[in-house]
């Protein structure tokens, strides 16, 4: 849960300007990159099949904002289907029997997402009539006379479920069915295949939840995660017949594993596990394939299981190096669409085809100027913290160094708090990195991924324990023989932003300059002014960081960046959108002008179309323009007619 409240990274896409650095001779040059070509690699995610399984739906960022279109399987044509230029269109899926399009979108980042549904003539329906109102999009009922849908509109603490009765080939969608009605806080997850049976999560602290089972028939709700300490319950999908549900659990274990759930007798058997956490799982329309993904240090890997076949892997050949992602198989169970990407090489969106076992590359969104020979490829290295802790990294080396050259670095620190940076393509790091500064993305105690110890280690530690992970993080770039130990900076976004605030005032000789985007700094005022539809996760928030109507006000206060930004001393630079429904504007607005009292340099970038993350690739555009310029003058010291990129005419 914690990965999800507090993310958000700055993103961005790239490709490539030539500007040759002195090398060497015999050494082949190292091409410099601007953050604009780098943004001619397209963004693309999603991925349904159209219900004739000749498409597949995607969102795709070539105009600048992400809009809805299909790729055709067979041509590799791609067709627009929605042409927003103020706000992000994400595609979700086809109609199951007809090609009615179901996409979301909100206004300028405010993250109350609508349901809209788009007819083939163009025409769209949005049906979320209240303004107020945020709803998620809930998949179909396995007889394809249903959409579920869970909204806050009756009650904008919790999310109900609903479902839509829809009628193949016409316009018109019929009134919502309360299926199930929040007023605990119970989170909905999964239908069985027959309607009957609903799976809830509830979230108590963010490492403990429970599970439970609605039978709509009888209205009996059961708890059936009976259990001591702290575990994990996430429910994932039903067996075909309903007779049992399949979910994830730490129960008794340090990583998540799958396990199933016997409806009629309460029996839970272990399905499946791995030394690592297993993220998801599925089962195909007909069940005869189940899907597994595993966060295997950093890296995704997805296991593909024959169930007609006992259970065997199945092998896909031809495929570039990479992350397997992203992964759906299609209602007649012959295709399966998934992306392939890697630290090096943007998202790509594959077709498999099971009978003839071809692999089709449905698209290429890597920039045809850039070399992918001038990325760098991330390294995954562990070092000791202050108390013996072993802290996992990625740690990106600029290529090109000369011996006994010595670079700037930068630490990288994810969203969350819980988040974890993984080895997945950033064009911001890799643009950072082609610029001569090494990158060490830290994931730091209390980061997911490395089991429920690891965790929870952060927990009502924040700005302490975590701070000083990233100071030891400082101490191992310095054991580089290519780093400049005078010239080290830190950098986050969101909770990371936080990390940078926290550094800057509470460890304020450590880093040389820091880049805060949409960062806490004021932790009383963000877990009070937290959204509403997060009420479900109110409690564990305030269980894991304090609450701020209790005595945990202190702590929450010594822990706040704003009331210790007399103690800054380093240059530091914010980016804001002024949408931002979790990290409130106004938390920026107060440390710019509390650190500018100091007199130390302060930049601020405030985009006033963007939320929790910018997703306009021109806003994209100037963040990475002005985060390089800030951190070439403060971090590396060029004067301000060499700081940036030198963009081509």
């Amino acid at each position: 849960m914690r990965s999800i409240l507090f993310r958000g990274s700055l993103i961005l896409i790239t490709a490539c300007f030539v500007l040759s650095c002195n090398r060497p001779a015999g050494d082949k040059p190292i091409k410099r990159y601007t953050i604009r070509q780098f943004m001619d690699i397209v963004q693309i995610n999603g991925g349904a099949f159209s219900p004739d399984e000749s498409k597949v739906l995607i969102s795709g960022k070539e105009t600048g904002i992400f809009n809805a279109e299909e790729i055709d399987i067979k041509t590799g044509e791609t067709k627009p289907l929605t042409r927003s230029t103020d706000n992000a269109v994400y595609a979700l899926s086809y109609f199951p029997t007809d090609e009615r399009m179901v996409y979301t979108s909100d206004k300028g980042g405010n993250e109350i997402n609508h349901i809209f549904v788009r007819n083939p003539d163009g025409t769209t329906i949005d049906l979320i009539q209240d303004s107020t109102a945020k709803a998620q999009f809930a998949g179909w009922s396995y007889n394809k006379k249903l959409m579920y849908y869970s909204s806050n509109s009756r009650d904008k603490k919790y999310f109900d479920l609903y479902n839509v009765q829809v009628a193949a080939g016409e316009k018109k969608i019929y009134p919502s069915t309360l299926l199930y009605k929040n007023e605990k806080g119970l989170n909905p997850d999964v239908v069985s295949n027959d309607d009957r049976y609903i799976s809830l999560s509830e979230s108590i602290t963010t490492n403990n939840s429970n599970m439970y089972l609605l039978d709509t028939q009888t209205g009996k709700l059961q708890l059936i995660s009976k259990h001591d300490g702290d575990v994990q319950y996430n429910p994932q999908y039903f067996s075909l017949d309903g007779t049992k549900l399949y979910y994830l659990t730490n129960e008794g274990n340090e990583f998540m594993y799958l396990a199933s759930y016997e409806v009629a007798t309460g029996e839970k058997k272990k399905v499946e596990e791995a030394p690592w956490d297993v993220m998801y799982a599925s089962l195909s329309t007909h069940g005869k394939y189940r899907v597994v993904a595993i966060n295997n240090d950093a890296r995704t890997e997805i296991k593909i299981y024959d169930e007609s076949d006992g259970g065997k892997l199945v092998s896909v050949s031809g495929l570039p190096e990479g992350d397997i992602t992203g992964v759906r198989i299609s209602d007649s169970e012959k295709l399966m669409c998934f992306y392939v990407s890697s630290s090096k090489s943007p998202s790509n969106l594959f077709v498999y085809n099971f009978d003839s076992k071809e692999v089709k590359q449905l698209t290429h969104t890597m920039s045809k100027d850039i070399d992918p020979n001038d990325l760098v490829a991330g390294e995954v290295v562990r070092f000791k913290s202050f108390d013996g802790m072993e802290i996992p990294g990625l740690l990106y080396k600029p290529k090109g160094i000369k011996d006994g050259e010595k670079v700037p670095a930068l630490l990288w620190i994810h969203g969350g708090p819980g988040g974890q940076t993984r080895l997945n393509y950033s064009a911001a790091l890799q643009h950072l990195v082609n610029h001569g500064y090494a990158v060490l993305a830290v994931n730091n105690r209390g980061s997911s991924g490395y089991g429920k110890t690891f965790y929870a280690a952060d927990d009502r530690k924040h700005g302490n324990e975590d701070l000083r992970d990233c100071v030891e993080s400082k101490k191992h770039l310095a054991t580089l023989p290519y780093i400049d130990t005078d010239k080290i900076g830190i950098y986050g976004g969101s909770y990371g932003g936080y990390m940078v605030m926290a550094a800057l005032a509470f460890a304020p000789e450590e880093f040389k300059v820091g880049v805060n985007l949409f960062g806490v700094t004021n932790w009383l005022r963000t877990l009070k002014s937290i959204p509403p539809w997060w009420e479900s996760s109110r409690k564990a928030l305030y269980t894991e960081l304090g609450d701020p109507f209790t005595a945990d006000s202190v702590a929450l206060h010594n822990k706040s960046p704003l009331f210790y930004a007399d103690k800054i001393t380093k240059p530091f630079i914010v980016l804001q959108g002024s949408n931002d429904p979790r990290v409130l504007k106004v938390e920026s607005d107060e440390i710019v002008a509390a650190a500018k009292r100091n007199g130390v340099p302060v930049e601020y970038v405030i985009f006033p179309d963007e939320g929790h993350g910018f997703v306009k690739k021109e806003n994209n555009i100037k963040a990475s323009e002005e985060v390089l310029k800030f951190v070439d003058k403060y971090l590396k010291g060029l004067p301000d007619n060499e700081a940036g990129e030198k963009i081509a005419n």
